[in-house]
């Protein structure tokens, strides 16, 4: 498990709460422009960051995140740069947790192992392949978990109690809980419903759980805090990076603030919350 997802998570524990993981697009809408948006994001509240890694076929995600992706590779973005602005953030930040987030086929041609040798020594502490099944560790996960990334699984409305031990059984760091079914950014989660599920899976694991799917607002945000040890929100952010961009997709002079305002407002909402989760 990664020092730094672990050591996180305990401190949030400590003080009682529950973190904020911000996801963004890694290149979007530049290179330059996305590692301040990404330096700034630990001062606005971010917890935990999540990057996207573009990709030019997603399947899980939805239309603002599969936009964000078109207009980093578009700025020429690609993983090698993805790693370049992970190991930018360090020389600033030892601390915040950073998990990389896409699909197995850009780690497949980068090559696996060249691929984890360079996102540790980067500083990434861990990895979200959405299409890769418990079925299919031996590709990347066992990998990673030797290599000392942590390896995050998601869990979902459908993942029923037969179901879970075998998406548990190599997962590390935390398990990301997708509230809701379909795309990101579709719908807003029913925060009872989402209460009962983390219930449900910690059950089965003692690892932290994360919620995510559909959080757009800092009312939103408390509400699932209440019931989680995380709040995931992305498609919300990467829309605030759309909003304030140029009829060209280029960065403006609120690029930046636009965004960490938005993080700012829903780290509050999640200091706010009065936690109800399972211990």
């Amino acid at each position: 498990m990664s020092v730094r997802i672990d050591t996180r998570f305990k401190a949030l524990a400590r003080e009682g709460r529950a973190g904020l993981v911000t996801f963004l697009t890694a290149g979007d809408p530049d290179y330059a422009t996305s590692l301040a948006i990404v330096a700034a994001l630990p001062k606005a509240g971010a917890d935990v960051i999540e990057l996207g890694m573009p990709f030019t076929d997603p399947m899980a995600d939805g239309p603002a995140i599969q936009a964000s992706s078109l207009r980093a590779l578009k700025a020429g973005h690609n993983t090698k740069k993805t790693l370049a602005l992970v190991r930018a953030f360090r020389k600033g930040n030892g601390d915040t947790p950073i998990v990389l987030m896409g699909y197995y086929n850009p780690i497949y041609v980068y090559g696996v192992e060249k691929f984890l040798k360079d996102a540790i020594a980067a500083g990434v502490d861990g990895l979200i392949v959405v299409d890769l099944p418990p079925e299919e560790d031996a590709e990347l996960c066992l990998p990673a978990l030797k290599a000392g990334l942590a390896f995050i699984r998601l869990a979902t409305p459908t993942t029923d109690d037969k179901r879970l031990p075998a998406v548990l059984k190599n997962t590390s760091g935390f398990v990301y809980y997708v509230s809701i079914t379909g795309i990101t950014g579709a719908a807003a989660p029913e925060t009872a419903k989402v209460v009962a599920a983390v219930a449900r899976i910690k059950r089965h694991t003692k690892l932290p759980i994360a919620v995510g799917f559909g959080v757009r607002t800092a009312e939103h945000a408390r509400a699932i805090a209440e019931g989680s040890d995380a709040v995931v929100v992305g498609s919300a952010l990467v829309d605030a990076v759309r909003a304030s961009l140029d009829q060209d997709n280029r960065a403006t002079a609120k690029t930046i603030k636009t965004v960490t305002d938005l993080v700012a407002a829903l780290a509050s909402g999640v200091r706010s919350a009065r936690r109800v989760a399972a211990e």
